[in-house]
């Protein structure tokens, strides 16, 4: 890794909104990437369901996802700057909690609480970058999922159109998918690379 790209990702802060199949799995990527600082926000505990497809394991069933987090994310990187915060975020939380992040990962399941991030940052804050997630349900078709640039301060990755529901699971190769292309876009923000592709219809 070059110098300069080093220096920019161990001086950005990053937060993570919601610790499930995504943003665990946001976490471990950014955490062996060394990025300086973590913000991860959840209010919930694992559950056994939650094996399949999040960054968990069966002796933290019943723990707090933030704990078990912190737990598995310092076992790969011990030195990590890690902050934890146990709580449902609000418009006002995300503004308090997440002060002085360069980019925010959008890691939520349910479209109110993504949209309600997504506003909140976008419209109270100056120059944080928000990485959504839309579309990553069922299986297979692993090169529908995108990342695109909505604008200057939004990038989209998913296929925008597979919702979970009845025969149509959240499993972990999509889920996985999605979530390295949330990263993977988190790491060109913070290092300067313009190589995101700009989805033009969507500005």
């Amino acid at each position: 890794m070059m110098p300069q790209i080093f220096h920019e990702l161990k001086s950005a802060v990053v937060g993570i909104a919601g610790l499930g199949g995504l943003g665990s799995n946001v976490a471990v990527s950014l955490t062996r990437l060394k990025v300086g600082k973590l913000i991860l926000a959840d209010f919930d505990a694992v559950e056994e369901s939650n094996l399949n497809r999040q960054n968990y394991f069966p002796d933290q069933i019943g723990q707090h996802k933030v704990d078990a987090s912190l737990t598995n994310l310092r076992r790969i990187n011990p030195e990590a700057d890690l902050e934890g915060h146990k709580v449902r975020l609000t418009p006002e939380k995300i503004l308090t909690l997440f002060d002085g992040c360069d980019v925010i990962a959008e890691c939520f399941d349910r479209a109110d609480q993504k949209q309600m991030l997504v506003e909140t940052v976008l419209s109270k804050t100056k120059g944080v970058v928000v990485v959504s997630v839309s579309g990553l349900a069922g299986y297979g078709r692993s090169n529908e999922i995108v990342t695109r640039r909505i604008s200057d301060r939004l990038i989209l990755v998913g296929d925008t159109v597979s919702g979970a529901g009845p025969g149509v699971p959240l499993t972990a190769p999509r889920v996985g998918v999605a979530a390295y292309h949330q990263a993977n876009a988190i790491a060109e923000v913070l290092i300067g690379n313009a190589g995101i592709s700009h989805d033009k219809n969507r500005e």
